[in-house]
Formats: C-alpha cells, structure tokens, sequence
C-alpha cells in the first residue's frame, strides 16, 4: 500500500512540475499560478520524503534488498 502511495506522489509531483512550466511559459511569469505549482510541488516533496522515511522505518521497502 506505501508503494502504490510512493508511486501516486511522485507521479502528482511530475505533473505539478509540468503545470508549473506550461503556466510560466503561458502566462510569462506575470500571475501567481507558477508561484501557487511550485508550492504544491514542493508540500508534495515533503510528503513523498516522509512517506519514503515512514516506509523505510517500517519496513515495507529496503535498500538493499537480500537475495
């Protein structure tokens, strides 16, 4: 269940960061939409590094998986 969690967030985080780019180069800068993506871009970072933490300390993903 974290792992489908991982993948949703760092997939939201993608198209956060290509909305931000489509505005800035759409509106050129002059409105607070880029400001308001980057914002999102970086609460969703933040949640994807706890959800990553969360799950390394559970142990639902490892580093270095054994054979």
């Amino acid at each position: 269940m974290l792992k489908i969690a991982i993948v949703i967030l760092l997939l939201a985080v993608i198209v956060s960061l290509f909305s931000g780019l489509f505005f800035l180069i759409h509106d050129g800068g002059k409105t607070r939409r880029v400001v308001n993506t980057l914002a999102v871009r970086v609460a969703l970072s933040v949640l994807l590094i706890a959800l990553l933490l969360i799950a390394l300390w559970s142990g639902s993903i490892t580093l270095n998986p054994t054979p």
